[in-house]
């Protein structure tokens, strides 16, 4: 790794503020008076203007599916049904992040992401625009196209392939053991807590050769890094503590990176990975702490937030509850039902490089471009029966959760990994892991997850 830390980022900052938009990974400045809507109450925030309102008695122009208190609610719904039947690529002029295209369907979201040249990932991938003075705005992987893209992929790629995860899987099978017959069975708990983070913390300090015993840290990072400004207060955490909490994740990673380089071993991580590495050997620290950033989030967030998921919708439909304890054969192909459904990351942005035109629409050069996973996987033109949950579904693999082409899912079969051990170890245990309160939600439009899901097993 080569290079310095620029000034600004050693010296915090003092007349910054959050912007109060929700983050993807990115600890994102923004000077005062630049953030438009700093005297907007945080209930508003939350709540949103939207927020259970009839769709159809908003002007279709007017329509903002970025709002945060349709995340909150999970009453965004309606809005996508109607954008993929009236306007698949809807433009929306004003909204908390500026204007933005929204992509609604599963037809034209491919269509964008087989075409890079023509709607770019750099330099980001949310719909958040951070300013110039982002941590780590255009770093790692994810926000890069093209060869670049490949080669720093290709270096981490084999540490998730089919290969290395048959020869991890009786150690994840050994921990969701240890973590399902460590659950209470006389009361309730968070499930997500308990059982959603752990697993997929655990499976993170893997990859990563981590420190078992400071594992936490990997989901407080996490956590820190896609929080919003809602979040961290929650959190009793501030602005200045996300960046201190991401200079000491590159720290932590930075002394990894230096005891494994130039170090051969049969072992497959992360970071020995990108140590040595020809194509990532010589990169500078902000691109390692993006890479970092996105090896995190993409290992945490969307698969604690499908096993987190998977629980909900068994209990939202109890006669595919029942097709499961009837039938723990359609496990896989539950796994991939769950996924599809609960569509863990809500949306990826791409940027366009020239005037173009999409659905009949016409794209100017630098329009932000939002395809909404969320709204393709509940494409009914694409997927036969989608608003329904059917574990059984046959084609189930045919989703967006995962994205699709040169960026498709690298932690894909990990993610599907976790899950199906998980369900064949906890439907061996437990007739039911029942919910016993409505779920707590994410105050955000990337990470569609939950925080907390109270519930209580049922022993067999």
């Amino acid at each position: 790794m080569s290079g310095r830390l620029p000034d600004w980022i050693a010296t915090p900052q003092k007349d910054v503020e959050p912007k109060p938009l929700t983050r993807n990974g990115v600890s994102s400045l923004v000077k005062k008076e630049e953030v438009m809507s700093e005297t907007t109450p945080l209930d508003l925030r939350e709540r949103g203007p939207q927020t259970h309102v009839d769709p159809s008695s908003i002007p279709l122009d007017e329509i903002d599916v970025s709002d945060i208190g349709l995340w909150t609610s999970d009453t965004f719904w309606g809005y996508f049904e109607r954008l993929r039947k009236e306007a698949p690529v809807h433009y929306c002029a004003d909204s908390e992040f500026g204007p933005y295209w929204s992509v609604t369907t599963f037809n034209d979201i491919v269509y964008v992401e087989k075409n890079p040249e023509i709607f770019s990932s750099e330099p980001n991938v949310t719909i958040v625009d951070p300013p110039p003075e982002a941590l780590t705005k255009g770093a790692g992987f994810i926000s890069m196209d093209g060869m670049r893209h490949d080669e720093h992929r290709k270096v981490v790629q084999p540490v998730s392939s089919p290969r290395n995860l048959k020869h991890l899987e009786p150690l994840v099978r050994e921990r969701v053991i240890e973590i399902l017959d460590g659950l209470p069975t006389d009361e309730e708990f968070d499930w997500v807590d308990r059982v959603s983070i752990e697993l997929t913390t655990g499976m993170l300090a893997t990859m990563f050769d981590f420190s078992w015993k400071d594992r936490r840290k990997l989901t407080f990072w996490s956590d820190m890094m896609t929080a919003s400004p809602v979040q961290l207060a929650a959190m009793g955490k501030t602005q200045d503590d996300r960046r201190a909490a991401l200079l000491e994740c590159l720290d932590v990673f930075t002394k990894l990176w230096d005891e494994r380089k130039d170090k051969q071993t049969d072992k497959l991580d992360f970071v020995t990975a990108l140590a040595n590495a020809d194509a990532t050997q010589d990169i500078d620290p902000i691109t390692y702490l993006g890479t970092l950033i996105l090896l995190i989030v993409g290992g945490n967030d969307t698969t604690r937030n499908s096993i987190s998921g998977g629980v909900l919708a068994l209990n939202e439909n109890p006669a595919e509850y029942d097709k499961l304890r009837n039938d723990p054969s359609l496990i896989p192909n539950m796994v991939n039902e769950i996924i599809r459904w609960q569509t863990p990351l809500a949306h990826m942005r791409r940027t366009a490089t020239q005037d173009t035109e999409l659905g009949g629409k016409a794209i100017k050069k630098g329009d932000k471009i939002v395809m909404w996973y969320v709204s393709a996987n509940r494409d009914e033109t694409a997927i036969d029966r989608a608003n329904e949950f059917l574990i059984d579904r046959e084609n189930s693999k045919q989703h967006l959760s995962f994205g699709w082409g040169g960026h498709f899912c690298m932690g894909s079969r990990m993610a599907e990994m976790q899950l199906r051990v998980l369900w064949e170890e906890c439907i061996k245990r437990f007739r039911k892991v029942e919910g016993v309160a409505d779920p707590v939600r994410v105050p955000s439009n990337f990470v569609k997850g939950i925080q907390e899901l109270r519930v209580r097993v049922q022993p067999w």
